[in-house]
């Protein structure tokens, strides 16, 4: 698991154009660090109130703060300018279309502070950028294997060079379903419950599969066969037969598979020729399904011959 540091070039370099912000000044500062996941406007630090001031946080400048400042004589703005940017902030964002006065370009340029401008509402603004933060201060890592969503339930495939993942999935996508990732996924956790499952974009869209090499999953099987992202909700691990010493023939006992600290349910599907791997996983997808909805055909038949076995026998 890490976390990799969230700097003002990051956000701006990931959401930038989605948020449509412009940077006005303070390019050298973009490397500064973000280090609270939301945003801050310092309407009370502008005030002359900063005890509590959340200065780790992107500062925004709405409304409110804008036309505060414009009331202000000259050189008491230029104070309240500097009281604000005495605190290493991140970054400062003017929003509604809001430009900064030259007095704070001069002092952000000499500060290397990044100051930039938006169109977006305030509240809007603020909204987007805490979710687009939460995302990037999530946990995350990557787990060896190739992952699929079928029917909506996102499936990771893992197992050993060779085993046959990348083959079982090709099956699976001909069948109608759609790639999320190929041997290598990316996890992030989310809301600390759901591990999200994604690939790497240089390789997005693309598998590799042994005698035919690298093949355009989009380009060949249409534009619905790929999926961008999905929860994880199932790994299946394929093993050699000879590896898996006691095959699993009812399905009471549940296994689960750590990631990122959640405990995602698990299978281990032995392999051998002759067995159609890609119709196995689909089933384990369908009967994930079908767990998740409250159905266990496995404790159904369990209850009916424990049910069966104590019915009193009649003379």
């Amino acid at each position: 698991m890490k976390r990799e540091a969230v700097t003002v070039r990051r956000l701006y370099a990931e959401t930038g154009k989605s948020l449509q912000m412009r940077l006005v000044s303070g390019e050298a500062g973009l490397d500064r660090i973000i280090r609270e996941p939301t945003v801050n406007r310092p309407g009370l630090a502008l005030a002359g109130f900063t005890r509590y001031f959340a200065n780790k946080r992107v500062q925004v400048i709405g409304n409110a703060e804008s036309h505060f400042l414009k009331s202000l004589p000259e050189q008491d703005r230029n104070e309240r300018y500097a009281v604000l940017l005495r605190y290493k902030i991140p970054c400062l964002v003017y929003c509604r279309g809001f430009h900064p006065d030259k007095g704070l370009l001069k002092v952000a340029e000499s500060m290397k502070l990044p100051v930039f401008v938006t169109p977006l509402i305030t509240m809007k603004f603020i909204n987007l950028a805490t979710l687009a933060m939460d995302l990037m201060f999530a946990p995350r890592s990557s787990e060896l294997g190739s992952m699929v969503d079928i029917l909506g339930v996102g499936v990771l495939i893992c197992g050993e060079s060779g085993i046959g993942k990348s083959e079982c999935v090709l099956a699976l996508i001909d069948r109608g379903y759609s790639l999320v990732s190929d041997d290598v996924t990316k996890v992030t956790l989310v809301d600390g419950k759901a591990v999200l499952g994604t690939s790497a974009e240089i390789t997005r869209n693309h598998m590799e599969i042994r005698g035919i090499g690298i093949i355009d999953v989009a380009a060949m099987f249409g534009v619905k066969s790929i999926r961008h992202e999905k929860e994880i909700d199932l790994v299946v691990t394929l093993k050699a037969w000879n590896e898996v010493s006691d095959v699993d023939r009812v399905g009471m006992e549940d296994a689960y598979r750590p990631i990122l600290g959640v405990n995602i349910p698990q299978i281990t599907i032995p392999v051998r020729p002759g067995r159609d791997l890609a119709r196995l996983i689909e089933v384990a997808a369908f009967q994930t399904k079908l767990k998740r909805s409250g159905y266990n055909a496995a404790k159904e038949l369990n209850d009916r011959l424990i049910a069966k076995m104590t019915k009193p026998q009649q003379l």
